[in-house]
């Protein structure tokens, strides 16, 4: 089993930006892939970036160019560098491991930390 724990969500004014991390914890060999995911009130959790255990990432349309994943498989975290944040990008992130590709998640997901977008 795995366990992910994320940290670094909160409030934030439009254009600011928040750092988020996923610390990751026992069968560390099964994590993989890891990405984080988002899923505002009323919709569907969709991805925002993942990034593989050798490095590789993919950024969807979502909030590419306005973040950054990478992660510290040395440490057994990933983060997500949030930029340039939008009222929209309000959601619940959740980080994901175990994935066998880049687009589809894996077993493991976290508790998932808040984010919202507000002057």
């Amino acid at each position: 089993q795995v366990q992910l724990v994320e940290s670094g969500g909160g409030l934030v004014e439009p254009g600011g930006s928040l750092r988020l991390t996923c610390a990751a914890s026992g069968s560390i060999f099964n994590l993989r892939t890891m990405g984080w995911y988002r899923q505002a009130p009323g919709k569907q959790r969709e991805l925002v970036a993942s990034v593989s255990n050798s490095g590789p990432t993919l950024y969807t349309d979502s909030m590419k160019d306005r973040c950054t994943i990478s992660r510290d498989n040395a440490k057994n975290t990933m983060y997500l560098q949030l930029d340039s944040l939008k009222p929209e990008d309000t959601a619940v992130y959740y980080c994901n491991a175990g994935a066998h590709q880049m687009w589809s998640p894996g077993a493991y997901w976290g508790q998932g930390t808040q984010v919202t977008v507000s002057s």
